[in-house]
C-alpha cells in the first residue's frame, strides 16, 4: 500500500481480536515509529509491549486507577474498565521519555512520541493489522505506570491496541472547510 492511499485509508479499529501483528509485523510497527521527527535527536520513544497474561497487568491497574479516582464506583464498572486492555490481543504502551531542562522542550519531545505512534498507526494499517490509539485517565495515573515498569517522569503518549479487524471505525474525509485560513 502506498503512503497516500495508507493516509486516505486508515480509520480506527472499534473492535479487534486474535491473532495480533507477528513478531517481524510488530517489530516493523515499533521501527516505523524510531522514524519519526525528533527535534534534537533526543529518541523520546519507548515501547512496552503486552500481550497474552501481560495484559491483565494494565486491566487491573487501570481497575484500581477507577477505583481511586472514583471510590463510588460499581462492581459491574470496574469490570467494564478491567475489559478494557483485554480488546485486542496486543497493546504497545507507547512512552514518552522525557529530557527535562534540554533545550528542546518537554512538549516537543511528547509531540515527537505523538508522531511516532502516527507513523505506528499508517504502518499497522499498511501492513494489514487493526489499531486503536487509546489514553484515558489511566494513561496519567502514577500507579498504572509502576504496575508497567514506566519511571513516573515519562508520559504515556498511547494504548496502542493492535489486532486483526472485526469492525472497522469509519474512514473520515479529511475535509478542510473551515479549517484554513490563507495569508498572502
Amino acid at each position: 500500500m502506498d503512503l497516500l492511499t495508507a493516509i486516505d485509508t486508515r480509520a480506527s479499529a472499534l473492535k479487534l481480536i486474535e491473532p495480533g501483528p507477528s513478531q517481524a509485523d510488530l517489530e516493523r510497527i515499533m521501527r516505523a515509529g524510531a522514524r519519526a521527527p525528533d527535534h534534537g535527536k533526543l529518541a523520546p520513544w519507548r515501547f512496552v509491549v503486552l500481550e497474552a497474561q501481560a495484559r491483565e497487568v494494565l486491566s487491573n491497574a487501570m481497575a484500581a486507577s477507577l477505583r481511586r479516582r472514583q471510590p463510588q464506583t460499581s462492581d459491574a464498572q470496574l469490570e467494564v474498565e478491567r475489559q478494557k486492555p483485554l480488546r485486542a490481543p496486543t497493546i504497545v504502551v507507547v512512552i514518552a521519555h522525557l529530557t527535562h531542562g534540554h533545550k528542546v522542550p518537554e512538549s516537543e519531545q511528547i509531540m515527537a512520541v505523538a508522531a511516532a505512534v502516527q507513523n505506528m498507526l499508517l504502518t499497522a494499517h499498511a501492513l494489514g493489522v487493526g489499531a486503536m490509539w487509546k489514553t484515558g485517565e489511566a494513561a496519567r495515573d502514577v500507579s498504572v505506570k509502576q504496575a508497567l515498569g514506566i519511571d513516573t517522569e515519562d508520559e504515556i503518549v498511547a494504548f496502542l491496541y493492535l489486532g486483526t479487524i472485526v469492525t472497522a471505525g469509519p474512514v473520515r474525509a479529511g475535509s478542510l472547510e473551515g479549517k484554513v485560513r490563507w495569508v498572502k
